[in-house]
């Protein structure tokens, strides 16, 4: 596998990566991992190759592979290693994953995890968004093309490949969930951590602070609810290049007493009693592919409000678990409400989700990608015959 992120960046994609490959391991597979080195120091395993790396411009939290370095180290990759390449991100990785699986003659899959159109316009917001649309369908299209499938997290996500025109045949696997990470959580702890009332209607948000996220519309949504419950709590987990302005606006807004920024906790267990914290799970972003933490919510009994756009469909379509909330302020807004008033259908819907959360077991779609695997290596070796 090659990505050009990876932990301790926390994000959604390096916990698909994880999830998957810990997973890959725990079945008897060797899964090699190429990722950036990053200031921070990580814990990595022997198969885990850091590369070194460079600063990205106009943003602190990501770093970028020097080419000169991968090459060095691909210079070392021999043929009979490995029988499949696995790239998990359009960046560095892309290009190296494809130069490897062409030198090695190895079959190559590609997992499309981020909506760059969505992601391009916020972050370079003045050119024109018709040409940020163009560009990304180009690149995506051209690079799809180089590799013998493409998976999307969701069929939302498929569909909107195909919209692209990408002709490679695109497989839809979700990431799980390691079932057995979500089974102690104690949100009480969490509370007395942060000194945080037992009874005080709290809401819980979890990802990165990105302008992508929608977090200025859950910003609006707190400020709905405190009108009826003016002691409501937002608490905010993560990190990202849009937290200074967020903060701006619950400041211009009065709120700094009903939002609690935690930053980014471990994922051993702090987050987990962060999630258990929350009375409701809140969620609003529209560039998702997927919706991991909406899962991790449902699987620690925590009941969801979130609008049901792109990726999150998937996991929201049933209901369960889960209120699913219109993109309007005003309906968001009455529906926390009646969650927060409301303990015993709380308790209904966090019981749902925990159940439907084992539907998504990490096992199990771990044994899927390597029959997808299996089924492209088949492919592969009937064209070289």
């Amino acid at each position: 596998m090659l990505s050009d992120v990876y932990f301790p960046r926390i994000n959604g994609v390096s916990t698909s990566i994880k999830t998957f490959r810990d997973e890959l391991i725990r079945q008897g597979h060797q899964v090699l991992l190429i990722v950036p080195e990053y200031e921070t120091a990580y814990e990595d395993d022997p198969d885990i190759i850091r590369i070194a790396s460079r600063r990205v411009i106009g943003d602190p939290e990501d770093r970028m592979m020097r080419r000169g370095a991968i090459k060095q180290f691909s210079k070392h990759i021999t043929p009979g290693q490995f029988d499949m390449v696995h790239i998990q991100t359009p960046f560095v990785a892309h290009n190296v994953g494809i130069k490897i699986a062409q030198l090695l003659n190895l079959p190559c899959v590609e997992s499309y995890h981020t909506l760059f159109e969505e992601y391009l316009y916020h972050y370079i917001p003045y050119c024109p968004k018709s040409l940020l649309r163009f560009a990304a369908r180009f690149f995506t299209r051209g690079q799809c093309k180089k590799v013998g499938i493409v998976i999307a997290p969701s069929h939302q996500m498929r569909e909107v490949l195909i919209d692209y025109g990408v002709k490679t045949p695109i497989e839809v696997l979700p990431t799980g969930i390691p079932m057995q990470c979500f089974k102690v959580a104690d949100g009480n702890v969490f509370r007395e951590r942060y000194n945080i009332e037992k009874d005080r209607p709290t809401l819980v948000h979890v990802g990165r602070i990105a302008h992508e996220k929608n977090i200025g519309f859950l910003i609006e949504v707190l400020r709905e609810v405190r009108q009826q419950i003016p002691d409501v709590l937002l608490i905010v987990a993560g990190e990202g290049p849009a937290l200074s302005l967020i903060k701006k606006i619950a400041h211009k807004y009065g709120l700094s007493g009903n939002i609690l920024f935690v930053g980014y906790l471990s994922r051993e267990r702090d987050l987990l009693d962060c999630y258990q914290a929350g009375d409701c799970f809140v969620f609003a972003s529209k560039t998702e592919t997927q919706g991991l933490v909406l899962l991790e919510a449902m699987a620690l009994g925590v009941p969801v409000v979130s609008i049901a756009y792109l990726g999150t469909r998937d996991i929201l379509n049933c209901e369960r678990g889960a209120v699913v909330a219109k993109d309007e302020v005003a309906d968001f807004s009455n529906r926390v409400i009646q969650l927060l008033y409301n303990p015993d259908r709380r308790k209904k819907i966090g019981d749902e989700g925990k159940s439907y959360a084992t539907e998504w077991s990490a096992s199990h779609l771990a044994k899927r990608l390597v029959n997808l695997y299996q089924e492209l290596g088949r492919i592969s070796n009937k064209q070289i015959d």
